[in-house]
């Protein structure tokens, strides 16, 4: 019966690789078309690879654990030739090398394999620019794929502080003594992100606002939007009726947004991601919560799909949900601003009607900004108009 290869598809425009997560379906075992055969993680996210064709399980040349390149052969389905001509698969198989036992040899094995590395990441990451490096320690960090920020914490001993190649080696040797453990395709694309995004001038500016309002407005509502989905909300709006604010600098041009999507950060195992509501201006507040809460399950379980990812002009987070009054959070590097909301708490308030002072729920909105795109009083003005906004929940 012909042997039909399972290969690692494109899994997205910038992924390389996939770690394999799980093997769903054991060595005879029969599968359908398209069933998910195999679990597989990137950076991005957690998805399935399915079966290219009804069959049985003939081999698995993977292990749990291992990233594996775009195009490597993961396995063989043994199907019928009727099977393989319907679906366009009748082609021969690739020769592999055997041994004496007549199985595959174990370097034919590992050949599909590669280390996991940072190439599957939106933009690559090198170390040029690093300052008071000699060329050969730049090659020597290139050589292990670090960053200037990785060697944050060596003291050089070359003229004027560099950071020599000698320094360099022995901090390396000094790792050895430490507990070491690999971080995850999910940390080290945030990491990236977050490098990329410092090498921007960033400042931040904050008010406090009162949630009474919003809270009420909670109350009668079914389904409950979350707060940070009211926020998302009245920061669409205002981007709505001016955009500028979160144009993007390239060269000596201001690159206006298309669409008013926006995304919001949600917190996953070892990371954070960041699904996307689209045209968030136009969508109403009470349309936009069943949808915000799959994207929430959903980016939890790492399984967005490639519709609700990246292309947003600006995040939401909620930094409250932690118990925080105040953070300052950093857009992403495709992105001029991050909204952030802190915890609620119950203030004093004074008022005029009564001429006394009475209790009320405020809490801290932050934005995050590029400098270069947006001034104070710029970022003022949009943080005004977003409170203002949230003073009115009905009109969302």
């Amino acid at each position: 019966m012909p042997k039909i290869p399972i290969t690692m598809p494109q899994l997205g425009e910038s992924i390389a690789e996939a770690t394999i997560v799980a093997i769903s379906f054991k060595t005879g075992d029969a599968v359908e078309s398209d069933q998910d055969i195999l679990e597989v993680e990137t950076n991005k996210a957690t998805m399935g690879v399915t079966a290219p064709c009804a069959g049985h399980v003939a081999e698995w040349r993977v292990e749990v654990g291992h990233s594996y390149a775009v195009g490597a052969t993961l396995g063989f389905l043994e199907v019928t030739a009727e099977e393989a001509k319907r679906a366009g698969l009748d082609a021969p198989a690739p020769a592999v090398a055997e041994d004496t036992n007549g199985t595959a040899t174990v370097a034919a094995k590992k050949s599909a394999g590669v280390q996991p590395t940072v190439r599957g990441l939106p933009v690559p990451a090198h170390a040029a620019g690093a300052g008071f490096m000699s060329p050969r320690m730049k090659a020597r960090m290139n050589e292990l794929g670090l960053h200037s920020a990785d060697l944050a914490g060596i003291a050089g001993s070359g003229a004027a502080g560099r950071v020599t190649v000698e320094d360099f080696e022995k901090f390396l040797s000094s790792l050895e003594h430490h507990r070491l453990s690999p971080a995850s395709s999910m940390r080290v694309a945030v990491a990236d992100a977050m490098r990329r995004s410092w090498t921007r001038p960033l400042a931040t500016v904050g008010m406090p606002i009162r949630l009474d309002a919003m809270l009420a407005h909670r109350k009668t509502s079914d389904p409950k939007p979350g707060p940070a989905l009211y926020a998302l909300r009245a920061l669409a709006v205002a981007l709505g009726e001016n955009s500028a604010p979160a144009g993007r600098l390239i060269g000596d041009k201001i690159v206006h947004p298309r669409a008013i999507d926006v995304g919001f950060a949600v917190e996953a195992e070892d990371g954070v991601l960041v699904p996307v509501l689209r045209h968030a201006d136009q969508t109403p507040l009470a349309q936009m919560v069943v949808r915000y809460n799959e994207l929430v399950e959903l980016a939890r379980q790492r399984r967005l799909p490639a519709a609700a990812q990246g292309g947003s002009i600006a995040t939401v987070t909620n930094f409250g949900t932690f118990g925080l009054e105040w953070a300052t959070p950093i857009p992403l590097p495709e992105q001029t601003l991050v909204l952030g909301m802190g915890a609620g708490r119950i203030v004093p308030h004074w008022d005029k009607k009564v001429a006394q002072f009475v209790p009320v729920t405020e809490a801290h909105l932050t934005l995050s900004f590029d400098h270069r795109v947006l001034d104070g009083g710029g970022a003022g003005r949009l943080l005004q108009r977003i409170g203002t906004l949230l003073q009115t929940p009905e009109t969302l």
